[in-house]
């Protein structure tokens, strides 16, 4: 079996962050007067200038050393189906290709890439409900 680099704190993290990234919607009253006990807190599932959910996922992922982000782009192939954990050198090698300088925006724009991730982990038996509890 492979060995995984990156470890679950970390790997878990950018799962919880992607997801709250994948939420956000465009803004869709910009000019909004209201406050957010008025607008039932919705501006808070939505883009707005200066919201820093996006430059968090992407600064945890740039935060991670080039061992730890290639296991990152080999947990989203391997969640997504593209590769399997006897691919899993292979898969690693795809972030040579990507280049470290992409790879935070790369993995950040994917869509459902928190749900290929924690796929990718589970197949290590590393499940996001066991972190959480043990948090």
């Amino acid at each position: 079996m492979p060995t995984l680099i990156i470890n679950a704190d970390s790997a878990f993290s950018i799962v919880e962050k992607a997801r709250q990234y994948a939420v956000k919607v465009p803004g869709t009253d910009p000019d909004s007067g209201s406050n957010p006990t008025d607008d039932n807190s919705i501006d808070a599932l939505e883009f707005a200038p200066g919201d820093d959910t996006r430059n968090e996922l992407i600064g945890a992922i740039d935060d991670l050393n080039d061992d730890e982000q290639a296991d990152l782009v080999a947990l989203v192939l391997l969640g997504r189906g593209d590769m399997t954990r006897d691919e899993w050198q292979t898969a690693r090698r795809t972030a040579d290709d990507i280049g470290r300088a992409k790879i935070p925006e790369f993995i950040a724009e994917i869509p459902l890439v928190s749900d290929y991730l924690e796929e990718g982990l589970s197949q290590f038996d590393m499940r996001l409900a066991d972190w959480l509890d043990s948090h």
